[in-house]
């Protein structure tokens, strides 16, 4: 197979092998099938005569079968002369067409606006998404105090106490003081009710009981943010109603709909903690605060990890009257902005050009359409695109030989980490890359260059589609934005995105390609260069918990 060097950025794109003999042009290709067709059929006949002939020699039919049947099967796949449909080049260009094809600016720029067509229905009326939150104030980078945050994962539960220092000369704003890391194994996950807050109460009390978190506090009492990174009905910037978790918890039995603060505040003040809640966020949310307490001019955030969502900070008129039922007439009065939950994941529908694969992992879904734009760009699926090409690719194409690896045949068997540390091997011979594929799915036999080779391509052509269509969902809000504040493209200034979760801040060059479709798209629409700067958030979750507190108290 023809080495195909991947140029990432869209002004460098991939360069094609000439086209094999098959796929020439037409003209060419007719009149070559004509002058070979003399010579097939009567070769197809000699050979299909001869195997007739041998096969009414006594004892060969069977000698076959016992030769073959003492293989092991994989052996006989891989080992057996096989004819594909296509060559791996053949496939390879089709696969770059099918998802280079629509990133074209002016195809994005399309996308973006068809986004723009969904999101005007649920600006006014959803309880699913464009949720605005009772976070109204951006913090100003000046705010000081010492808080305890709380940030609670599907497979983690932290403590931390947080100092901010404000902007002080060559000191850094935020800092971690100390941190207590608890693992959420499924003995936690199956604590029924209230014994899962129980248990969170207890490694509360654990952590301030630090001797160095008793120095800095003394015996005062520690406002407190939560980081909640499951679904809330909120209620107020400190309460909200507990709904279903999902992945395996049983907190919500017996509680569901229960305030979530007075739940973990109740086992806390059984134990005389000397702590109180102040304010509970969603982890898009906190990754905004706490960008934006280090740069003033961030007003968006992106979780792109396993899941992906974006948050946005929006004139409270960007959203109608009905969104804000049940707040304080207080809230409305005084607040001109909100930070809105987008839920972008589930937006898309028929805006995104899809492939063959993309339907098949729309159709093997537990729930079909539900969430149509993280289906093309979050870690949970590009490993699952990449897996269906590669299972094509074996049984068309002659990728490793014919041969199935080990559980690639499986739903979600191929992890997208693999296939980031796949694309980070830049030797000449990808041996990491080779190793590591064959440790977690082995073949007969290693897999050759070539076959790595066609992964990692075919790796790059997938991340470089979600990048792009990132770009072209952080566009979309960025227009209803400048437009909700009566702006103009060219007037809304610099803007500054935070950004979390292992795809956006890991995959090799994501965030670049990201930002490279982002300044076309924005120079495109009449803003200066760089308007938009994707930046990572470090530590997003503890320190946006410990913002939201003291955007309280300034």
């Amino acid at each position: 197979m023809s080495c195909l060097p991947l140029k990432r950025f869209k002004s460098r794109r991939m360069t094609l092998p000439p086209e094999s003999d098959s796929a020439r042009d037409t003209t060419v290709s007719s009149a070559t099938d004509h002058d070979r067709s003399w010579y097939i059929k009567p070769m197809f006949d000699f050979w299909q005569s001869l195997l007739a002939a041998l096969e009414r020699i006594i004892m060969l039919p069977s000698l076959i079968h016992s030769v073959f049947t003492s293989l092991p099967s994989r052996k006989r796949t891989r080992d057996a002369v096989r004819t594909y449909d296509r060559t791996m080049d053949d496939l390879l260009r089709e696969v770059q067409r099918l998802l280079e094809g629509p990133l074209e600016p002016a195809q994005l720029m399309h996308m973006s606006g068809r986004l723009q067509e969904q999101f005007t229905p649920k600006l006014q009326a959803s309880d699913i998404c464009m949720l605005p939150s009772y976070n109204d104030k951006l913090p100003t980078g000046l705010e000081c105090g010492t808080f305890l945050a709380l940030d609670v994962g599907g497979s983690t539960f932290r403590v931390a106490v947080v100092e901010l220092t404000g902007k002080q000369p060559g000191a850094k704003s935020m800092r971690i003081v100390t941190m207590k890391s608890y693992k959420i194994d499924n003995s936690v996950r199956y604590l029924r009710g209230t014994a899962f807050f129980d248990w969170m109460a207890e490694k509360i009390e654990t952590a301030i009981a630090d001797p160095q978190v008793k120095k800095i506090n003394g015996s005062k009492n520690f406002p407190m943010g939560l980081a909640w990174s499951f679904p809330v009905e909120q209620t107020s910037i400190r309460s909200g109603n507990l709904l279903a978790m999902g992945k395996g918890f049983r907190a919500t039995e017996g509680t569901l709909g229960q305030d979530l603060s007075e739940l973990i505040m109740a086992p806390c003040r059984k134990r005389n903690l000397p702590v109180h809640m102040d304010s509970i966020i969603n982890d898009s949310s906190a990754t905004l605060l706490s960008r934006a307490y280090e740069d003033p001019s961030t007003r968006f955030a992106v979780i792109l990890g396993t899941g992906f969502n974006i948050a946005v900070h929006l004139p409270v008129s960007a959203l109608a009257t009905t969104k804000y039922k049940g707040y304080p007439q207080k809230w409305l009065d005084e607040a001109s902005h909100v930070l809105v939950n987008t839920e972008l994941s589930m937006f898309g529908k028929n805006v995104f050009p899809t492939t063959r694969w993309d339907e098949q992992l729309n159709e093997t879904h537990v729930r079909p359409d539900f969430q149509p734009f993280e289906h093309m760009i979050s870690g949970r699926y590009l490993g699952e695109v990449v897996r269906l090409i590669i299972v094509e690719a074996v049984r068309t194409a002659g990728l490793f030989s014919g041969e199935m690896p080990e559980k690639l045949s499986e739903l979600y068997s191929l992890d997208t980490g693999t296939l980031a540390a796949m694309e980070m091997d830049e030797s000449k011979t990808l041996t990491n890359a080779t190793a590591l594929f064959q440790s977690k799915h082995p073949l007969s036999k290693p897999p050759s260059y070539n076959d790595i080779q066609f992964i990692r391509q075919v790796s790059q052509l997938v991340s470089h589609r979600a990048a792009a269509f990132l770009a072209a969902g952080i566009h979309s809000l960025w227009n209803l934005r400048t437009t909700s504040e009566g702006l103009t493209p060219a007037t809304a200034g610099r803007l500054a995105i935070g950004c979390n979760g292992s795809v956006i801040e890991k995959y090799p060059l994501f965030r670049e390609l990201c930002q490279s479709h982002l300044d076309e798209l924005t120079i495109a629409s009449g803003a200066e260069p760089k308007s938009i700067s994707l930046e990572v958030a470090v530590e997003s979750a503890i320190f946006g918990a410990a913002v939201a507190v003291c955007c309280l108290e300034s």
